[in-house]
């Protein structure tokens, strides 16, 4: 090989560069705060990816008014919007008043407890569906609240409950969709599955002896607050 290989070129050592002006603006994304929440809260975050399987089992994107129990941090209530499911059909149900502050770009918000919530609304609003992730020491207790509150709604197909919960959970009627991995929940400690229950098809203003929604002045008010949060949807931004 020649030794003129391994010699530099005779170029120069200097390049010119030409200055040049008016770059685009670089903006700078302002980190989110940081949300604390009280351990006592239960606030264990649905993976973005179960959720999205959880919406998945409820069934076809409709117009099907749909509750959120323990909305949290909203991952569940992501999933539905990011599946095409409309705003102005879901409800989301939070004690945490700051948690609760940022779901409304979501849809409608309820900041209250949802046992007292679904005690007083029993028999005067119907959901045909339900998506949840309830505080894993009362699961039993929520998610029998919200079979409460399931019906119809006008829909000739059963109602539908996706919820996940500890793997030892047990009620009539439910299938087990999925066990999940044990890390899933590494501050909870709790072996979790996704059940989802369809209720019996019976007419809705029979079962539990409930009034059509159709002239209950709690449902009515439900709507209305559905038609207000459609103008103040953009006050919360996270």
């Amino acid at each position: 090989m020649k030794p003129s290989a391994y010699t530099r070129p005779a170029r120069p050592l200097r390049l010119t560069v030409r200055s040049q002006h008016n770059f685009a603006k670089v903006e700078i994304a302002s980190a989110s705060d940081i949300l604390a929440v009280d351990k006592s809260t239960e606030c264990h975050v649905t993976p973005p990816d179960v959720a999205a399987r959880m919406v998945r089992y409820l069934g076809e994107v409709g117009d099907y008014l749909t509750l959120e129990p323990s909305a949290g941090t909203g991952n569940l209530s992501r999933a539905l919007i990011e599946s095409g499911h409309s705003r102005y059909e879901l409800v989301q149900v939070e004690r945490h008043v700051a948690l609760s502050a940022q779901l409304h770009r979501f849809g409608t918000v309820i900041n209250r407890c949802f046992l007292e919530y679904a005690a007083e609304v029993r028999g005067k609003v119907e959901f045909p569906r339900v998506i949840m992730n309830p505080p894993f020491s009362e699961a039993d207790k929520h998610v029998a609240a919200a079979r409460d509150l399931m019906g119809r709604h006008g829909h000739s197909e059963a109602p539908t409950l996706v919820a996940l919960v500890p793997i030892a959970f047990q009620t009539d009627g439910m299938e087990t969709l999925e066990e999940l991995p044990a890390g899933t929940f590494p501050t909870a400690r709790v072996r979790t599955k996704i059940i989802r229950i369809h209720l019996a098809s019976l007419p809705s203003e029979f079962r539990r002896g409930r009034h059509p929604a159709e002239t209950s002045p709690v449902a009515q008010s439900a709507n209305a607050l559905l038609d207000i949060d459609r103008t103040g949807s953009g006050r919360i931004a996270a």
